[in-house]
């Protein structure tokens, strides 16, 4: 059997902002992972793929063509210029939350890709891995942004702004996150419609926003390249204010945000489209058990960890 993983993201800040020409930040939770693994399938009975995390079985070149995880199986071969693949059996598993907000479908094709490549021992570098997941979230969203293939091939914290190409960060300390789940579906296309109707309503007003969210990345950016936890944690606590303002929390969200900061967080805030998916508590590694606890009790139906490394 060969195996391969790829890890979930999360957007850590500028989340809206970023639609309308401000800087937001992209990093992956390494410790959330989707696994692919690949053995030499029964004679005669194609390429499956088993995902009995969606109690599915596709069979590549018998679903529709737009089924984006049998088209990924499909161009990833065709890149690698395998033309007559052998019988093959495809085993997904995934600790991501779907509709969070967190990339699991830029993870499963990431892994999916970097499994086939093992399998048949070719290398495949991250920026190629990218560019063959990013079809595959042409598939799952439409008009993607690049950020999370870019995110998930790479591994590491990306600085983005709409129409330039991202920027790798440098992690100058560990940061601990809990990933907080309200269990609620985070409706992206309904919250960006509305932040639309509202800067169009009192575009003033909205650009003001978008322009404290904008300083809060940059200092964000520059906390992470410190490993400054503390000054990262209070950008995020801003950040949120802010987002609360335009009003893309939700009452889930605000009393997760408020019992990890009471806990001893050293920030909190929600990340994605809002009004459901997740929110992000950046801690001391010390106090991670009972911000934990904190956001069990305030409603959370999951609780994960991730930490981001410092580079080498």
């Amino acid at each position: 059997m060969v195996s391969a993983s790829a890890p979930a993201k999360a957007i850590l800040i500028g989340e809206h902002a970023v639609v309308y020409g401000r800087p937001a930040i992209a990093i992956p939770l390494p410790d959330i992972r989707a696994e692919v693994g690949i053995t030499a399938g029964d004679l005669g009975s194609g390429i499956r793929i088993f995902a009995p995390d969606l109690d599915r079985v596709i069979l590549v070149g018998a679903t529709a063509d737009d089924d984006p995880l049998a088209v990924t199986v499909a161009n990833t071969l065709a890149y690698l210029g395998i033309a007559q693949p052998p019988d093959l059996a495809l085993t997904l598993r995934s600790a991501i939350p779907l509709a969070r907000g967190m990339g699991s479908g830029a993870a499963i094709a990431t892994a999916i890709v970097r499994a086939i490549a093992a399998y048949f021992e070719r290398a495949i570098a991250p920026d190629e891995v990218s560019a063959l997941v990013y079809r595959t979230e042409v598939l799952f969203h439409g008009t993607p942004s690049g950020i999370d293939n870019t995110v998930v091939a790479y591994g590491r914290p990306i600085y983005f702004t709409r129409g330039a190409g991202p920027q790798p960060l440098h992690i100058g300390g560990p940061l601990r996150f809990l990933i907080a789940d309200t269990g609620v579906a985070s409706p992206t296309r309904l919250a960006v419609g509305d932040v639309r109707a509202g800067w169009q309503a009192e575009p003033a007003h909205y650009e003001a926003l978008f322009d404290a969210i904008a300083a809060s990345v940059d200092s964000a950016r520059a906390a992470i390249a410190a490993g400054n936890a503390a000054a990262l944690g209070q950008a995020m606590d801003a950040a949120h204010t802010c987002l609360m303002e335009i009003g893309v929390s939700s009452p889930e969200l605000d009393s997760l945000v408020a019992a990890a900061r009471q806990a001893g967080a050293l920030g909190a805030k929600l990340s994605g489209g809002g009004r459901g998916g997740i929110a992000l508590a950046l801690v001391d590694p010390a106090q991670a058990d009972g911000v934990a606890q904190a956001l069990r009790l305030a409603g959370a139906v999951n609780v994960l960890g991730a930490t981001l490394r410092p580079d080498e």
